[in-house]
């Protein structure tokens, strides 16, 4: 027989009350306890019938009513359910995000605070390998150029070159063949002096125009190692009393907003291979001044090799360490399903 929605809350209510109390639930405690304004006589009649179906027990006469075993299987079976339902929905809103890593990850930041009511930050994906794929020259006008500059993991760079002298389709053409013959598969960090002096030898009287380009392409590929960061729910903080002190407050809130510390402690997380996994810092562990007082869980998303990035949850020591945990396991499973559906 299925319960009726009011048992089921009543039935909910009851032993929610009794896993906080350890006590028998009464009636007048039930009416208390749930939104569902009914009176104690109403309350009374419906445990009855829960007891005859054997989802609670009267442990002694006048005594309120405990979870009988079918019970807790029905709320427990309830919470699974939930989950799994939970997981699905959070899937389906990342992929109807998935299209633009930006949306994608902004909703993930939201999501988390939302979720866990602490705060969240997310940084756009970090590129560990900065190899050149190829660079693609094209001429503007006389005095323009741009530089296509395209690395492993299909990163784009463009840059629009000024340059003093004309410069012709052929000159163009010259200079493309240089660069890709000796900067394809390398990484910025392997293109040394040698390389560069054979590169303006074949250049001849363009060599200074050579040299333009490619500060123009060491200065795009830098800035790909910019970190960009999301946050949401800064004032969650305000919540707990132990970090609603102004003064801390204060400090923490505008870490949030300005981001400098945020980015060097993701940064410096990167160079750790071992940091990849789901970490606690509680306390003094935690590299950042302003959240001495907190904890952080961090866990890693990656895109493909190479190309992943932090996602973050700052609350007080007391934080529900089971559930931030958890909930990040689940979301970084979902990512990982959706970046495989996309490579």
């Amino acid at each position: 027989m299925d319960l009726s929605e009011r048992q089921v809350k009543i039935l909910q209510a009851i032993i929610c009350n009794y896993l906080e109390t350890g006590e028998p639930v009464g009636s007048r405690t039930i009416s208390k306890y749930s939104d569902l304004n009914l009176s104690s006589a109403t309350i009374r009649n419906e445990m009855a019938d829960l007891e005859e179906l054997g989802y609670i027990v009267q442990p002694h006469t006048s005594a309120g009513r405990i979870p009988s075993d079918k019970g807790y299987r029905f709320y427990v079976d309830g919470l699974m359910k939930e989950q799994v339902q939970e997981i699905v929905d959070m899937k389906k809103d990342l992929e109807d995000k998935s299209d633009k890593i930006e949306i994608l990850l902004q909703y993930v930041a939201k999501l988390l605070a939302t979720n866990t009511n602490y705060t969240s930050m997310v940084s756009k994906p970090h590129y560990k390998y900065k190899k050149i794929k190829f660079v693609q020259l094209t001429d503007v006008d006389v005095n323009q150029i741009l530089a296509v500059i395209v690395m492993e993991g299909n990163i784009i760079r463009n840059r629009l070159i000024m340059v003093e002298d004309l410069v012709d389709k052929e000159i163009v053409l010259k200079l493309n063949i240089i660069l890709n013959t000796f900067l394809q598969g390398l990484d910025m960090t392997e293109i040394n002096m040698q390389i560069i002096t054979k590169m303006k030898e074949q250049a001849g009287q363009y060599a200074s125009l050579l040299n333009e380009i490619l500060d123009a392409i060491a200065k795009e590929v830098s800035e790909v190692d910019n970190v960009e960061i999301y946050t949401s729910g800064a004032t969650n903080i305000l919540k707990y009393p132990e970090l609603s002190d102004r003064e801390k407050a204060t400090e923490l809130l505008y870490t949030f907003e300005e981001k400098k510390q945020l980015t060097q402690l993701i940064g410096d997380k990167f160079q750790e291979e071992e940091q990849r996994g789901i970490q606690v810092y509680i306390g003094d562990e935690t590299p950042v001044e302003s959240m001495k007082d907190c904890a952080l869980v961090t866990a890693t998303y990656e895109i493909e090799e190479g190309v992943y990035g932090k996602i973050g949850i700052v609350g007080p020591k007391r934080m529900d360490y089971e559930k931030v945990v958890s909930t990040l396991q689940n979301l970084m499973i979902q990512l990982d399903e959706i970046f495989k559906k996309k490579s």
